[in-house]
């Protein structure tokens, strides 16, 4: 496993620092004035209508979608004057799950978590096996590993994108409509998965539209709509 010898302490002890941050792409204006701060083990709702600037937001987190107006830090990392060559840095002290799983079709659970510690720099494979096994354990998917993706219910898939997720032990996890493709029952226990990973302190941010949950499993909401960011007044009896 790789190390990186670069100091990314951030002297207020957030994870997150956006101030004043303008997202865009080309010319269109997603989200303006943008002003967030996210301590570790803090579980972060984004909500909003499709298109709202919810996954931009995310994106500009990891660097997918550049920093060019305003002061942001992830992790220690400046995202306004970060190189290319740290992004994967900062990239491995994160945990990306998708809606839509995006697990490798051609090979089984085990694979698919070797394949992804492998592109991150781990050597050894012993070490590789234990830590797929610890992260499967975690998700209570210890005895899936031989499966085959199309073999898995959608809430096993997405249980198997959260192992991914937390295989370089990162501190941040964010987390784009996990539950979009769930069923009610899935849903619920992919929440209670996630609530648990958070208290053990890692923060995470959800995207979602599913008010239901937030209900459940209380967390700090934020809203993006029409190019801002704003904490609602009565987040859950806003139901789009």
């Amino acid at each position: 496993m790789f190390k990186n010898n670069i100091n990314t302490t951030n002297s207020t002890g957030n994870i997150i620092e956006l101030s004043d941050v303008m997202i865009r792409q080309e010319e269109h204006i997603i989200l303006r004035n943008v002003n967030l701060m996210l301590q570790s083990g803090e579980f972060l709702y984004l909500t909003g209508r499709v298109g709202s600037g919810k996954s931009s937001l995310l994106k500009t987190l990891y660097c997918e979608i550049p920093l060019l107006h305003g002061t942001g830090f992830v992790l220690g990392y400046d995202l306004h004057n970060i190189k290319i060559k740290q992004v994967p840095w900062l990239r491995r002290k994160i945990g990306i799950i998708f809606q839509d799983f995006q697990l490798l079709i051609d090979r089984n659970v085990y694979e698919n978590l070797i394949f992804v510690l492998k592109a991150t720099g781990w050597k050894n494979k012993t070490e590789m096996d234990h830590r797929v096994r610890e992260v499967l354990s975690e998700v209570d998917m210890v005895h899936k590993g031989y499966k085959m993706p199309h073999q898995l219910s959608g809430g096993e898939q997405q249980r198997i994108g959260i192992a991914r997720a937390l295989l370089n032990e990162p501190e941040l996890i964010l987390a784009d409509e996990p539950t979009g493709n769930l069923d009610p029952d899935a849903s619920d226990d992919l929440m209670k998965l996630l609530n648990r990973i958070s208290g053990t302190g890692k923060a995470i941010i959800m995207a979602t539209h599913n008010y239901n949950l937030i209900k459940k499993f209380q967390g700090k909401t934020l809203r993006c709509e029409d190019t801002h960011l704003f904490e609602p007044v009565s987040e859950i009896n806003n139901i789009d």
